[in-house]
């Protein structure tokens, strides 16, 4: 098994896997946290292999660790979350990138192009980016409705601003009128 955070594709062998196994010390943890925008990064693991696919192709799977604290959305307290994932990723010899201006991503997004080396490190530190909550948000905490008006003046709801909520208003009135 591999500590190794970057694996030479030319010495992989292609009749069986290459386990590999990172946990990130405290001063690269503080890094990836910084990296990432987390308040704290307590723990990080990074466990699976890598093996050849086909003549030219290389998979990786594995399962990611980690437990991230972050600011709640709604208090900014700290929020501490346990992230528990499987990372998979298929690196193509083949690979080219779309020729088109616009083109539209592919339901496989587990692919990436082969280089001469595949980057654990990089692709740990991408899944967990890619696992963080978007939201995170403290228990048993909502967000309130705010109200803002100028002096003098009603303020206008959440519910006013559906929609359909001024034609309710204007069916009632017509209804009033008949």
């Amino acid at each position: 098994m591999t500590d190794e955070t970057v694996l030479r594709v030319s010495d992989l062998p292609q009749n069986r896997a290459t386990p590999f196994s990172l946990r990130p010390d405290s001063a690269r943890l503080g890094d990836i946290a910084r990296e990432l925008g987390l308040d704290g990064l307590r723990k990080l693991s990074f466990t699976g292999q890598v093996q050849a696919e086909g003549k030219r192709d290389w998979r990786l799977t594995a399962m990611l660790g980690a437990t991230v604290v972050q600011p709640c959305v709604v208090t900014l307290e700290p929020v501490t979350t346990r992230i528990d994932t499987e990372v998979r990723r298929l690196f193509l010899a083949d690979w080219s990138d779309p020729d088109e201006e616009e083109a539209e991503i592919p339901e496989d997004d587990e692919s990436e192009p082969l280089g001469s080396v595949i980057d654990l490190g990089s692709v740990m530190v991408e899944a967990l980016a890619l696992a963080l909550p978007v939201y995170p948000r403290k228990e048993g905490v909502e967000l309130g409705e705010a109200v803002f008006a100028e002096p003098g003046k009603k303020a206008m709801t959440d519910e006013e601003t559906r929609p359909f909520a001024g034609l309710a208003a204007l069916r009632d009135s017509l209804k009033k009128d008949s």
